[in-house]
């Protein structure tokens, strides 16, 4: 049975949520490690566990509030919902800032990841000889992932059934960006980009009226495609969920170790310092989304340049990101001993 929420509770699931669709939105980036570093993550995966064959029962034999109660749909809505609200307001301004200061996000994002690294990893006490190898594991698999190239384009339904099982990792990893992962399948632009377009493209014409869309081949390929990748992105979910909550209930301490090395390992994916690398016309001008944004295909890593300024910028920008982690911290910290005092009184 889950504790009661305060409106303030709520309020602040509705922030996480923000995040969680920020972080998302970001190749590199994984909505995981929020609810991860927010200390929400263990009732995220349990709750999306309970997504199973007694809630379809429960839901379609009218019992809603029993249906509610053993979703935890409160909790997972309020999350969704601010997930939602992201996508039209914070990560609007993420796509600007990417666009115009990418170094300086990245940097951002590269040290809020080091700092929650600190975070999770100075509770984390049974380092043993079970713990150490899993955690190196993770490292390496991390780090691999941030080194992969990226393979061609690829249409075939049950490989995009693939990419839509993948894709929501990052929601239910820390560490591992489910953008990203699109990336290195080569289905980035079309799961990410093609398919959203002709999407927003058949709605616009719905609405004023035009129904022709069902005669354009190509379009009803595109959201053929989409509706795989769709029910590919939910039944990952649902699996995953299944397996990360047999495995924190039953592994805890070495499924940890796991995702602190592959959080730890992602450091590679956001590397503030790389070239991006964008999907271009035949003129070689870069192609853009509905949304005016360029088209991602891959990013190129180097070495920053210690004699300009900007580099030094960036390593502020990485202690910010750092010192937000730490407030974080701090906050929780004061926030349990003024709740166990109160539950004293």
């Amino acid at each position: 049975m889950h504790q009661p929420r305060t409106f303030l509770d709520n309020f602040f699931l509705v922030i996480k949520g923000l995040c969680m669709g920020a972080a998302n939105k970001v190749p590199g980036v994984s909505g995981g490690i929020v609810a991860f570093v927010a200390g929400f993550y263990e009732e995220f995966i349990y709750s999306l566990q309970k997504l199973n064959s007694k809630a379809v029962k429960l839901f379609f034999n009218g019992r809603f509030k029993s249906f509610f109660q053993y979703t935890n749909a409160r909790f997972l809505g309020l999350l969704i919902f601010g997930m939602l609200v992201s996508y039209f307001s914070v990560s609007r301004i993420l796509d600007y800032f990417l666009a115009h200061n990418e170094l300086f996000v990245w940097a951002t994002f590269f040290g809020m990841v080091i700092g929650s690294i600190y975070h999770i990893g100075k509770d984390f006490a049974p380092w043993n000889k079970s713990t150490v190898p899993a955690g190196i594991i993770g490292l390496i698999i991390g780090v691999s992932i941030s080194f992969l190239s990226p393979a061609r384009e690829n249409d075939n339904l049950l490989f995009i059934f693939f990419c839509g099982i993948i894709s929501v990792s990052g929601m239910t990893l820390p560490g591992l960006s489910g953008s990203f992962i699109l990336i290195l399948l080569g289905n980035y632009v079309l799961l990410l980009v093609d398919s959203v377009n002709a999407l927003y493209d058949t709605f616009s014409e719905i609405f004023s009226g035009d129904f022709s869309f069902y005669k354009n081949e190509e379009r009803m390929q595109i959201l053929k495609i989409l509706g795989v990748f769709t029910l590919g992105s939910i039944t990952g979910l649902v699996t995953f969920s299944h397996l990360l909550s047999y495995l924190l209930k039953h592994f805890k301490a070495i499924t940890t170790a796991v995702l602190l090395g592959f959080i730890t390992g992602s450091l590679g994916v956001l590397w503030p310092w790389k070239r991006t690398v964008f999907k271009l016309d035949g003129a070689g001008n870069p192609l853009l989304d509905t949304n005016g944004d360029r088209i991602i295909l891959n990013y190129t890593r180097h070495f920053p340049n210690m004699a300009e300024a900007e580099t030094w910028w960036a390593i502020l920008f990485i202690l910010i990101g750092i010192l937000v982690l730490l407030i974080l911290d701090w906050y929780g910290n004061n926030r349990q001993k003024n709740e166990q005092v109160r539950a004293s009184r």
